[in-house]
């Protein structure tokens, strides 16, 4: 199951205790957690106006491009996502604020004293705290990413949210979700609901196939992008036209020419849903707001990029399958310059396929140092050092993240990669916690 700490007492008590009940690991379903909400009042039937978003690659980040755009427009927003980096707390933002440890302390409380006889998961716990904090406290908008899927994650126990969308997808979590792209694609299409607009990305035409399919089993419309929405990149900017029209807007801050398709789907999904104003200055603003951390974002000096040589950049992303990691190689071929060699620190969890990762980085990665995960399932950093040796890249493997780093001798271009938690392991380190 996710692992998570706390500086404070009360809530790490909670967190101790849910540790002790749950019995672990990733369980999809949605029995528990529909027994679980119905004793604590069925908070989800009174969230604000919902933005359901799944997906493999991208879903985190088109929930940051709406919650910017939405408070661009004035609005208070909750917003939940997962993992956390480096505080539990990240997971649950109210109207615009991470949750105090107070509350949160006394969420979990509370939801754990209504579990006896279910025995939900983490995330399960954390989704109906999220919903009763949700409930309670007044917001104009909630934003929630699925945490695995679709079809069966905890967050699907929403009845009637205003929009869903679904990023981009790739082949992960193949053991919950399928083996085939098609199949995972049924899996996240299965937060459709009957009468609410479903707005995609594009996708081959067997994972469309799917979507298609289950949006009419359903009486889902099916916004997909190429269809009833575009978008691309012309010079320094997003072009991008609906039936509304045509809009022109700023590239985001955040890097890599994948952000922009993220924000698109963020912008799609706001021009199809009539509930909420939003006015195209907000978003224009929203999408230059959005910031995510740990998707390839740079570090400033700080513990940890001071370790490396005099001139070194240090790089973090929490890309963990072949298809992220393919659109973070992208940027690297395209943006980074050749004043610096490129040098990965490299971890996997044992669920993933480390192969498909490292083949991404061919030709634009000259050595590998690779590190274990705290508190969680991963590859053995040795195994993965062999593995990166024989794919032909320089590679080491080390106890630690210091260590890694160690093993940077000259200038470098450094990218920690490979797993949200490893990045948020750099996050703090090196002094910079999400707010």
């Amino acid at each position: 199951m996710d692992f998570a700490r706390s500086t404070d007492p009360a809530v790490q008590a909670q967190l101790d205790r849910l540790a002790a009940l749950s019995p672990g690991g990733d369980r999809l379903g949605l029995d528990r957690i529909t027994r679980l909400l119905d004793r604590l009042g069925r908070p989800q039937d009174r969230l604000p106006p919902v933005f359901h978003v799944a997906g493999t690659n991208g879903k985190g980040s088109a929930c940051a491009f709406l919650r910017a755009i939405l408070e661009a427009a004035g609005l208070k927003v909750h917003l939940f996502t997962s993992p956390h980096l480096v505080r539990f707390n990240e997971r649950i933002r109210l109207a615009g604020t991470l949750i105090g440890d107070e509350m949160l302390a006394a969420l979990l409380s509370e939801v754990l004293d209504s579990s006896e006889g279910i025995e939900p998961s983490f995330f399960e716990v954390t989704t109906a705290a999220a919903f009763l904090a949700f409930a309670r406290e007044p917001a104009e908008a909630c934003v929630v990413e699925v945490g695995l899927g679709g079809r069966l994650d905890a967050t699907n126990v929403i009845a009637r949210p205003l929009v869903c969308g679904i990023a981009g997808l790739g082949l992960d979590h193949r053991q919950w979700l399928g083996r085939t792209l098609a199949r995972i694609a049924a899996e996240k299409a299965g937060i459709a609901k009957r009468g609410v607009p479903l707005v995609t990305q594009r996708y081959p035409p067997q994972a469309a196939r799917q979507i298609l399919e289950i949006a009419e089993r359903v009486g889902a419309p099916w916004i997909g992008r190429g269809a009833l929405w575009q978008s691309r990149i012309i010079r320094d900017s997003i072009r991008y036209r609906d039936r509304h029209g045509a809009l022109t807007l700023p590239l985001p801050v955040l890097p890599a020419r994948h952000q922009a398709d993220n924000a698109a789907l963020a912008v799609a999904m706001l021009r199809h849903q009539d509930l909420l104003h939003v006015p195209q200055e907000a978003l224009a603003l929203g999408i230059v707001r959005a910031d995510w951390p740990a998707r390839l974002q740079k570090l400033g000096s700080g513990p940890l990029s001071k370790r490396l040589p005099r001139g070194s950049e240090l790089w973090i992303d929490g890309g963990h399958n072949g298809a992220a990691a393919r659109l973070v190689a992208d940027h690297a071929r395209r943006s980074f310059g050749g004043d610096l060699p490129l040098a990965l620190v490299f971890a996997s969890l044992s669920s993933k396929d480390p192969r498909s990762i490292l083949r991404a980085f061919r030709g634009i990665a000259a050595e590998v140092h690779t590190v274990p995960i705290a508190d969680h399932d991963h590859r053995s950093p040795r195994d993965l050092a062999e593995l990166a040796s024989q794919m032909g890249f320089r590679a080491s493997a080390n106890a630690t993240l210091d260590d890694a780093l160690a093993r940077v001798e000259a200038p470098s271009r450094v990218l920690v990669f490979g797993s949200l938690y490893l990045a948020g392991e750099a996050l703090r380190a090196n002094g910079e916690i999400p707010g």
